[in-house]
């Protein structure tokens, strides 16, 4: 014990806190019972983030709080760690919470704690709508890379989205069709790329059947509709929580305000103190009738149809013309006396500056740092719906997309047609054109998305910052990245480069070369080789 040794060793301190007994029952849910960081374990979400909170309010210290307000003489003493989680008062921590956020919304205490949510057999369309957060909620979902999406539901049907609003004789024939072209598709289209990729010397099976199975995948990807069903995960805290159901619950498409009424009652069984309000009268009935009486209200004045002007797949919108001034400023100052603004004015290097700043990254792990946030980029961009997937996952950015239509066209794989087998893919998507025509027509270009395959393309903005630029570019022009989102981020960093070439200099890992003929191949080997490192660590 800590405290009997600093004693023996003739040390000057406090007596322990916690008699036996409590380090006894705190052992259960700390780390350790006497020293200065520790991690809390086996309680639930609200007790941990109730706990948490409760630093600002008090000036015990967390052990004593746990003691003293949620593991009080109702709990119990010893036992078994499961009866002990469930003596835990929730119901102080559930108590506080409702306190805090009603009477004096202090909102900040919401981020303290959260919860896991696994939501299964939404659109691709509504997936997006939930992973639209930028901080707060971090989401996984199921790849189109690495799962095929030919499989069948228990009715014996292709899986996608058929909720009431899209009853429409256009609409289920060409999402048949769709599933059914990649179906037919993907055995001959994976005979073609194995033939033309064999296995190389000392490539494992696995690795060589890995790589070729995603470089088959993603070349039919474009042939999903947006309504293809697929399964997500997300983690979040409270807060962030919170205001994802008010967006879903806004939002114009049925299927996220249902997913919504789901979303807010399983969080309940879990964190309601946290989404309690979410969908209440008081408070979340008016935020969700403002988002969608201003999205109204917009709609009504946004220009539409008209010339069209030939569109650029990345276009600089806007840039910082004094840029370098600003990032130099930004950089000297925790390094100087002076104000921001003499800095920006002063007399210096440029280059000795950033080669200070950034000159010894090895690795684009090796963060640029902070002083590049100063300078921002307006990039318009177009790009089939799969690239735009891969894309808005980089939730740093400020960043919307217009609805999904044809008008834009569709991207072909060119090994498609090399292959032979371009006909297929053709004849699919533009047969789900036509019925995305049709459905815009008599449900609207809401609803319409549903049809959409991925390879039709999109519009959309991106604000970013310098910083931002090196990661998303350094990381998405990876070599195992897929080549439709990898020429996005390259030419984006090209027009980087070509208005601030100094700035752009130190991004040394953005990779500009065309892409590989196996894309994961490499990956894989290098997975396998990790593998084997440790089975020998074994």
């Amino acid at each position: 014990m800590v405290y009997n040794r600093l004693v023996e060793a003739g040390a000057a301190v406090p007596p322990p806190e916690f008699s036996p007994a409590e380090r006894e029952l705190l052992g259960r849910y700390c780390t350790n019972v006497d020293r200065r960081v520790f991690a809390l374990r086996n309680l639930p979400e609200v007790v941990r983030g109730a706990l948490f909170s409760r630093y600002s309010r008090t000036e015990k210290s967390l052990r004593r709080v746990l003691l003293d307000e949620f593991l009080g003489p109702a709990t119990g003493g010893p036992g078994p760690v499961v009866e002990a989680v469930a003596g835990v008062d929730r119901g102080r921590a559930e108590d506080f919470y409702r306190r805090v956020l009603l009477e004096y919304g202090d909102d900040s205490v919401a981020e303290l704690a959260g919860a896991h949510l696994a939501v299964e057999r939404v659109s691709i369309l509504a997936a997006k709508a939930l992973e639209d957060s930028r901080i707060g909620i971090s989401p996984l979902e199921k790849s189109t890379r690495y799962v095929r999406f030919d499989r069948h539901g228990p009715d014996g049907r292709f899986l996608y989205h058929r909720g009431p609003e899209l009853r429409h004789p256009a609409y289920e024939p060409a999402a048949e069709e769709l599933f059914a072209a990649y179906a037919e598709l993907l055995p001959p289209l994976l005979e073609r790329v194995r033939a033309e990729h064999p296995p190389e010397a000392e490539e494992t099976e696995r690795a060589w059947r890995s790589a070729t199975r995603a470089r088959a995948l993603d070349l039919l990807r474009g042939l999903l509709p947006a309504g293809a069903l697929t399964n997500l995960g997300l983690y979040g805290n409270g807060r962030a929580f919170e205001y994802l159901l008010i967006k879903l619950a806004a939002s114009e498409l049925p299927e996220c305000r249902r997913l919504a009424e789901e979303m807010h009652t399983e969080l309940g069984e879990v964190i309601p103190a946290f989404v309690r309000r979410a969908l209440d009268e008081r408070h979340g009935r008016p935020a969700i009738a403002y988002l969608v009486e201003g999205r109204e209200r917009l709609a009504g004045l946004a220009p539409r149809g008209g010339e069209r002007e030939p569109w650029i797949s990345v276009r600089l919108v806007d840039h910082e013309p004094d840029a370098e001034r600003k990032v130099v400023a930004a950089a000297l100052f925790p390094h100087s006396d002076r104000p921001l603004e003499q800095l920006g004015r002063a007399t210096v290097d440029v280059e000795r500056v950033l080669a200070a700043l950034m000159g010894g990254r090895a690795n684009r792990r090796h963060r640029p740092p902070r002083a590049l946030e100063h300078v921002h980029y307006t990039f318009e961009l177009v790009a089939n719906f799969g690239a735009y997937r891969d894309l808005q996952r980089h939730r740093m950015l400020t960043q919307d997309r217009q609805l999904l239509g044809v008008e834009l066209g569709y991207d072909l794989p060119s090994d498609l047609r090399r292959y032979g087998l371009d006909a297929r893919f053709r004849a699919a998507v533009e047969r789900a054109g036509a019925a995305q025509r049709a459905l815009a027509a008599d449900l609207g270009p809401v609803l319409a998305q549903y049809v959409v395959p991925l390879a039709y393309r999109v519009r959309w903005y991106v604000r970013l910052n310098l910083r931002e630029v090196y990661h998303l570019c350094e990381l998405r022009t990876g070599v195992q990245g897929h080549p439709d989102y990898r020429r996005v981020a390259q030419e984006m960093f090209r027009e980087v480069r070509r208005v601030h070439p100094r700035l752009a200099a130190h991004a040394r890992f953005v990779d500009l070369e065309p892409a590989g003929e196996l894309e994961r191949r490499a990956a894989e080997r290098h997975r396998d080789a990790r593998l084997a490192e440790l089975e020998r660590g074994r």
